[in-house]
């Protein structure tokens, strides 16, 4: 029985690699955007069973929420104004022409270097990957070992807010940039339809906003002793904003441009504050202290859930918010 079991789990990750392979390559060679990104979606969801497979929770939330659903709506929300400014004709001239490059592709010779750099990286990788000792914990021994000084129980939460916690503060800095950038370029658009005489989608939205919030903070509190974490909790928090945003419930919550900053740069001040107050009572920068890891990792992921929130989110808009009236 177990003989079976285990080739019918060989036969599952076959068909899976394969899908996986064939969906990269048809949303990047399909002629009609629309299936493209439909098809990267899909892609995306894949590789979250992908990641199941290989044992790694955490980063399957993560491509699930961020990789498949967020980053779809984004690139949907993309095409979506690349038509309408092609049908306004704004500009005429750059939109026909990114039109045009866009169905017709690369030629024959780029698509023959992409394929051998492709494949060169791919040669290099799985090599990389066979160098490997079967022996080998690298340093898992010496982290699960120190898990219990880490406050949490996770030892992925372990790694990202307490023994590597810079990389996180980085990370969490980096999306700060972005949006930053973003507002810098442009004014946002929102949805221009507002859907609030729609009483079906309305009752589905009541019921679902609550839940999605609430599976944010859930997965914000489960994340110190199971799969989850701020960037999960933060995700759905996103998806909550889209949703409310292509149903025009968060025009006057767009127009407090005041609090907005105020959530999107409140996960780096904790971190920063987090960092520096550690540093003045253990003489170590994001050295917390003993005993207490605990409670200084659920204050920093609950600033950085809400900036993660906020961030993806309103990336969704394209641009600055309007101003308060």
């Amino acid at each position: 029985m177990d003989r079976e079991i285990a080739m019918m789990s060989h036969v599952f990750d076959w068909i899976l690699v394969l899908l996986v392979l064939a969906l990269a390559w048809r949303s990047l060679n399909d002629c009609d955007l629309f299936r493209g990104v439909i098809q990267f979606i899909a892609l995306g969801l894949l590789l979250a069973v992908a990641w199941l497979r290989l044992r790694a929770p955490d980063v399957a939330l993560a491509e699930a929420a961020v990789g498949s659903g967020l980053t779809g709506a984004l690139i949907l929300s993309a095409l979506v104004r690349m038509r309408q400014r092609e049908r306004r004709g704004v500009p005429a001239s750059a939109s026909s022409d990114t039109s045009r490059t866009l169905q017709s592709g690369t030629s024959n010779r780029s698509r023959v270097l992409i394929g051998a750099l492709s494949l060169a990286l791919l040669t290099a990788l799985g090599w990389a990957v066979f160098r490997f000792s079967a022996q080998s914990s690298g340093l898992a021994v010496e982290s699960l070992a120190k898990l219990p000084e880490s406050g949490v129980t996770n030892p992925v939460t372990a790694v990202l807010l307490n023994f590597r916690a810079y990389d996180t503060l980085l990370e969490i800095g980096v999306l700060l940039l972005a949006i930053v950038g973003v507002w810098a370029l442009r004014r946002g658009e929102r949805p221009g339809d507002d859907l609030r005489e729609r009483p079906l989608l309305m009752s589905l939205l009541r019921l679902l906003l609550p839940v999605l919030v609430l599976a944010a903070g859930y997965l914000l509190w489960i994340g110190a002793s199971a799969p989850g974490g701020a960037f999960q909790g933060g995700a759905l928090l996103a998806g909550a904003l889209v949703l409310g945003l292509l149903a025009g419930l968060a025009g006057r919550f767009l127009r407090r441009e005041r609090l907005l900053r105020t959530g999107l740069t409140l996960g780096v001040l904790v971190f920063a504050a987090a960092g520096l107050l550690a540093l003045w009572r253990t003489g170590g920068l994001l050295q917390y202290p003993a005993g207490q890891g605990g409670a200084w990792i659920l204050v920093i992921e609950a600033a950085a859930l809400i900036s993660i929130g906020l961030t993806l989110g309103l990336l969704y808009l394209g641009g600055r918010p309007e101003e308060e009236k």
